[in-house]
């Protein structure tokens, strides 16, 4: 059976689900996105998605169709129509249709569309074992603050990765670690403290890392907001990645070189357990 997808106000089979070859999501990526988890039922996060999404369409002046009262319930009538239990809800808002220009149009309408994934987000394997990554120079847009679909530098970062036989990139640039390729970057010290670079135009600002923060804040773990180098990296004790698709998930190896023990450090599983247990609880 075919997922059911969302299309400008429409609910459609996903084989049925058509956008134009001159939408601007298509011909420039004049688009931004959001991913938002879904357990037993439930959004995860909702509303830090829903703030982040606001935030990129005013960045780039793309008007969403829909009020956030309308989103909400879009996002829970598709979770209802997939009958999904567990996984993700893709959302995507384009410029919309135009003839091929780099100027904007003038009062277009925006294109939206909404999918679902199954996914087995909370007992992801890797969350036992941890994962690899291997370190990549960033060459990215300076606004990756926006959540925009320009995504294939980041594919491109993850190939390579892949070709080094690591599961992820760890981005560098100007001598220190800006993001994942889809996902913050975290190290803890030694003397166990929490880095994870502060919020600017050169990273996302993930709402599975605000929460981190918070969750870290209440548990008495110190933290503080800078950029590392990559030595530092190499050096630590413990280092994670946050998502919304991965929630808290360890890394035990950078560039081949074993991260603390080479096994998903106490701190890091313990905030992946406290965010779990605080987030699906939350859920709406």
């Amino acid at each position: 059976m075919s997922r059911i997808v969302y299309l400008n106000g429409e609910w459609l089979p996903e084989e049925d689900a058509k956008v134009s070859i001159f939408d601007r999501g298509f011909l420039f990526a004049d688009a931004i996105y959001e991913v938002t988890g879904v357990v037993d039922g439930k959004l995860l996060e909702y509303e830090g998605h829903s703030t982040r999404l606001q935030r990129s369409t005013k960045e780039l002046g793309i008007t969403c169709p829909l009020s956030p009262k309308q989103l909400l319930e879009v996002h829970r009538e598709i979770v209802r129509r997939n009958n999904l239990k567990e996984g993700l809800i893709y959302l995507q808002i384009s410029r919309g249709t135009a003839d091929r220009d780099f100027a904007y149009p003038v009062d277009p309408t925006p294109t939206l569309t909404l999918f679902t994934q199954a996914k087995a987000v909370l007992d992801n394997p890797r969350a036992k074992t941890g994962i690899s990554v291997a370190l990549v120079p960033d060459l990215r847009w300076g606004r990756r603050d926006i959540k925009t679909v320009q995504l294939l530098y980041p594919s491109m970062a993850k190939m390579e990765a892949a070709s080094k036989g690591a599961d992820d990139a760890w981005l560098v640039e100007d001598g220190f670690v800006t993001e994942a390729s889809s996902a913050t970057a975290h190290i803890i010290t030694k003397n166990g403290k929490l880095i994870t670079r502060q919020l600017s135009h050169a990273i996302l600002h993930g709402i599975t890392r605000a929460s981190v923060l918070d969750i870290a804040k209440e548990a008495g773990i110190a933290y503080e907001e800078r950029a590392f180098t990559p030595d530092e990296a190499l050096d630590a004790a413990e280092a994670f990645i946050t998502s919304a698709t991965n929630f808290v998930l360890p890394v035990v190896t950078i560039d081949g070189k074993a991260i603390g023990d080479g096994k998903p450090g106490p701190l890091t599983l313990k905030l992946r357990q406290l965010y779990v247990a605080q987030k699906t609880v939350n859920a709406i």
